[in-house]
């Protein structure tokens, strides 16, 4: 199923560039139809069941007499609007995966439960980074296995479902979409959500995928375990990825759980200290008993982790039944992406599956 976009523009030479565009990198998502005449669109909107008109805003529309079931935008010469006439407004001299994202989003909230999207899981593989203590840097880790999978050639996504995310801290990338947005997507019974999440990714140069992290901190404490394994659930079921590397907090909460159990492998990052390691035992010990409460097996895909190990004061955990796959010292004065980039070349991350 590809989505029918009709679009109105009085330049006809933007017209057939943006056309020639869509329809090259697109044309297994959009089915295009492009009109310099508003009353010739706006007549075919219903006979060809058009999901998403986007009009330039020399014209004006009375959204009233839309289908009930097409989406609108407008598009605007300048990335400083964000709507006009009380509806959502597209900048159409930017990138054009940023319009694509746009047009997604907006469809995305007309569309429902309906989804065109490629649904396929079978070689996605999920790997969650956790701490059973803070400080630690379960989050460098994280982001540096996806670092490590994308120079491989690995499409990845890194999701930081933390309370206190800091996605924008390792990433950045182009986009006006947040988590903030996913949350609303996921409250929310009208959103599309697959295609919510695919308009709302960025992509860093390293060639991570990413969602920034939300507008205010709160949003994601909105967020229940059952939305957390929804959220993952669509995104691995998307088949976008070949690596999904969730950065979370730890937890023994049997609801929180569940997003522990969709991982292949769950990586507990300690720092090698007295109180890291104990609580790296009790962790450990704490699941082994929520398995044979619950019969639900997770040690069997922990792994252990050292990161800001020193070998004067540090120290292993010792054999307690987790894969010990490495470790890496402490990086004095480095910056965050300094940090990424000596962690990001370690082999430790072969060693996870």
């Amino acid at each position: 199923m590809r989505i029918k976009l009709a679009i109105l523009e009085s330049d006809q030479s933007y017209l057939k560039r943006i056309v020639t565009v869509f329809n090259t990198k697109y044309s297994d998502k959009f089915e295009i139809y492009s009109f310099t005449d508003q009353n010739m669109a706006l007549s075919t909107l219903e006979s060809a069941r058009i999901d998403v008109l986007v009009a330039s805003d020399m014209f004006t529309i009375d959204v009233n007499t839309l289908p009930r079931k097409c989406a609108f935008a407008y598009f605007v010469d300048s990335n400083d609007v964000d709507q006009v006439n009380d509806q959502r407004a597209i900048c159409k001299f930017q990138k054009v995966d940023l319009i694509y994202k746009q047009i997604l989003s907006i469809y995305s909230e007309k569309a429902g439960n309906v989804s065109g999207l490629n649904f396929n899981d079978e070689n996605t593989k999920i790997v969650a980074f956790t701490s059973a203590g803070c400080g630690a840097g379960a989050s460098s880790m994280a982001a540096a296995a996806a670092i490590h999978y994308a120079e491989r050639n690995k499409k990845v996504l890194y999701l930081n479902l933390e309370k206190i995310g800091s996605s924008d801290v390792f990433f950045s990338g182009e986009g006006q979409f947040d988590m903030s947005d996913i949350v609303f997507a996921l409250k929310s019974k009208k959103t599309n959500l697959p295609l919510k999440l695919e308009s709302c990714v960025k992509q860093d140069k390293c060639g991570v995928f990413f969602y920034s992290q939300p507008k205010i901190a709160l949003d994601m404490f909105e967020l229940s375990s059952d939305d957390r394994v929804r959220l993952l659930s669509e995104i691995n079921l998307m088949g976008s990825y070949d690596y999904i590397v969730i950065d979370a907090d730890f937890t023994l909460d049997s609801n929180e759980l569940k997003l522990f159990h969709k991982a292949h492998a769950i990586v507990l990052v300690g720092d090698g200290s007295e109180v890291s390691n104990k609580k790296i035992q009790n962790a450990y010990t704490a699941l082994s008993i929520k398995e044979q409460e619950n019969d639900s097996p997770l040690t069997n895909r922990l792994c252990l982790v050292y990161n800001k190990f020193s070998n004067k004061t540090g120290h292993t955990v010792g054999n307690i039944g987790i894969k010990d796959i490495g470790g890496a010292p402490r990086y004095e004065h480095a910056t965050a992406g300094q940090v990424l980039e000596q962690l990001s070349k370690m082999d430790i991350f072969e060693k996870i599956f």
